[in-house]
């Protein structure tokens, strides 16, 4: 008889707390911050100066929207916001991204979406995380993409590989990042090139008992257009 009160009351127990559980992971996560930095580099372009870049994001049961935008502290720098639309289950990942990006010292309307006369690229993005590195390839499938060498729209497309790591009590992330077939919407890739190799960290500054300030630095390389960078910023 104390064997079955016992069985009755851990299955209440489970009936109860069961659905709690259920309810906290079905509930809407919402988050805002921003980065300043001290260069904007994009896979291995250099997109500019010192940088604020504020986001946006909500997310539920592996659904989420992301609003990210960059603006230079130089009036010379480009404006950009991007819209991600994003689902991921397990180890696997899927997005589209809208770009707007505003060149300098022009008009840009944001609501043009002439198939040949707009300010938006979009592009497709497929992954998955193997565990030791992940795996995302991207590809822009409207918009103003770039061309290949005989001026048709190229489709360009960018293919990443990460490995995370933990060194010296730090975590640091890997990356190779590198263009598949020609593409004038990346510079300096005239069929397949690596044009991303970098190696960041980040971590907390401790301010006060009860804040932290996130910093983070990466070094990229970029082969194909010759160039180096060293970039560092702060998360708010």
């Amino acid at each position: 008889m104390k064997k079955n009160l016992k069985k009755w009351a851990l299955l209440l127990i489970m009936a109860i707390t069961l659905p709690v559980t259920t309810m906290a992971q079905d509930k809407v996560e919402a988050s805002v911050g921003a980065d300043l930095v001290s260069g904007y580099i994009w896979r291995g372009q250099d997109l500019g100066g010192v940088s604020i870049q504020p986001s946006i994001s909500v997310a539920y049961k592996g659904l989420s929207l992301t609003a990210w935008g960059s603006v230079g502290i130089d009036g010379d720098d480009d404006k950009e916001i991007d819209l991600t639309l994003a689902y991921e289950t397990g180890n696997f990942s899927i997005s589209v991204t809208d770009y707007w990006v505003a060149p300098a010292g022009e008009e840009t309307k944001y609501f043009k979406y002439g198939a040949h006369s707009t300010a938006h690229v979009f592009e497709a993005q497929i992954g998955y995380d193997f565990g030791p590195f992940a795996l995302n390839w991207y590809t822009n499938f409207a918009g103003a993409d770039g061309v290949n060498e005989d001026d048709e729209r190229a489709y360009s497309s960018y293919v990443t590989v990460t490995a995370p790591f933990n060194l010296g009590g730090l975590e640091w992330e890997a990356e190779i990042g590198a263009t598949p077939w020609a593409t004038d919407y990346y510079a300096n890739t005239d069929g397949f090139a690596i044009c991303d190799i970098s190696l960041g960290t980040s971590k907390e500054i401790k301010i006060t008992e009860s804040y932290s300030l996130p910093v983070f630095a990466k070094a990229t390389f970029n082969p194909a257009a010759d160039r180096a960078y060293l970039t560092f910023g702060l998360s708010f």
